[in-house]
């Protein structure tokens, strides 16, 4: 009996020992949500000024905001948000801000390029929202400010990178060097170039006559699409000769290929009706195909798309879509471009497609546009 007893006590003793071991050291933080800051700017209504491209001092416009609370000293971290409305918040340029900092101001040209990257076009007036995310622990949900929306009016800022490789010879000439041009300098670069048969290498550079920050790849393989800056391998367009429209993306350093339609001149006035002189894309953004060659005033010739007569323009026959307009041709119902003088011409076409659109699932307009001196 006095063996059993002093069992029971020991598994009492070890109950209790285990009992003081479960019992918290500490108080478990829970939040209620938290009081949500207030934001406020110093403008709703901003048209951006482009004169003050290269003023780093001005100061667009500030974003002031009050501290959320959540009822108990906390560190909190603040986040600026800005976004188009109708995207639900999904994918807002953010900013996360510093201990203790409740503002946030910007020039011109940083607040010019953010708005270019939220898809908004230069020239045009659109709607933003601005709000402020608070948060106490990435597990839980934030507290959000009240929203202020804004009206905004960006400006286009054209960007350029440059082309150098096997298809033009890997010549730094400034005077000639090609380009990719982001129009409205959201980071989108696009160019179609010639890449000739066995000629598929190439590389982009921030400057005309050297290498430095060249974008390249650390891919092996030749059907590289991933960009890296200053990686030790070219980049490859593809193996197959052609006239290619390259889109490479700066905010996600992927590049992309795709053969594009091009233009090219034939008729008697040039070297027969059986031989396409081809015209060059001008990389600027505008939309331009242009070709230097010798004319006679004693043919006439027209403008075909990929050197077949599915598209071809000439001038406006009566009666039908730009018919006596100056300096415009029509694909459906039209006849030849006279020569008024033998000589060399610069020859310059337009169909207003889009560079970025400028591939072969993508129909052409009726009417285009056309100059030659």
């Amino acid at each position: 009996m006095k063996n059993l007893l002093t069992r029971l006590l020991a598994f009492s003793g070890i109950g209790l020992l285990t009992l003081s071991g479960c019992t918290k050291s500490g108080v478990l933080v829970t939040s209620n949500g938290g009081k949500p800051g207030t934001l406020s700017t110093t403008a709703t209504t901003l048209v951006l000024d482009k004169t003050k491209v290269n003023d780093v001092t001005d100061v667009a416009i500030t974003f002031n905001f009050t501290q959320a609370t959540f009822g108990f000293s906390a560190a909190v971290t603040n986040t600026l948000q800005i976004d188009v409305p109708g995207d639900n918040w999904a994918k807002p340029t953010s900013v996360t801000l510093g201990t203790d900092i409740f503002t946030q101001a910007y020039d011109t040209p940083d607040f010019n390029a953010l708005l270019l990257k939220l898809g908004i076009a230069g020239g045009t007036t659109a709607t933003i929202n601005v709000r402020i995310a608070s948060s106490i622990t990435p597990s839980l949900t934030p507290t959000y400010s009240n929203v202020v929306s804004l009206s905004v009016t960006p400006f286009n800022l054209t960007s350029y990178l440059y082309a150098v490789g096997a298809f033009e010879g890997w010549s730094l000439n400034a005077g000639s060097i090609d380009s990719l041009v982001s129009a409205t300098g959201n980071g989108i670069y696009v160019g179609i170039f010639n890449f000739t048969a066995g000629n598929n290498q190439w590389l982009m550079l921030p400057q005309k006559t050297n290498y430095n920050n060249k974008y390249a790849t650390n891919d092996s393989a030749p059907t590289n699409t991933t960009v890296t800056v200053n990686a030790n391998n070219n980049l490859y367009a593809p193996s197959t000769a052609g006239l290619y429209l390259v889109t490479f993306n700066a905010n996600t350093l992927k590049i992309n290929y795709a053969l594009a339609d091009y233009y090219t001149i034939i008729g008697d006035a040039a070297q027969g009706w059986s031989t396409d002189v081809p015209m060059k894309y001008v990389n600027d953004g505008l939309g331009n195909w242009v070709v230097t060659t010798t004319l006679v005033s004693t043919g006439s010739f027209k403008v075909r798309q990929d050197a077949g007569w599915t598209y071809s323009w000439g001038i406006p026959n009566s009666g039908s879509a730009g018919f006596g307009i100056a300096n415009t041709l029509n694909d459906s119902s039209n006849g030849n471009i006279p020569v008024a003088v033998s000589g060399t011409h610069t020859f310059t076409f337009n169909t207003g497609i889009a560079p970025t659109a400028m591939v072969p699932a993508v129909t052409p307009p009726v009417l285009a546009t056309y100059t030659y001196k």
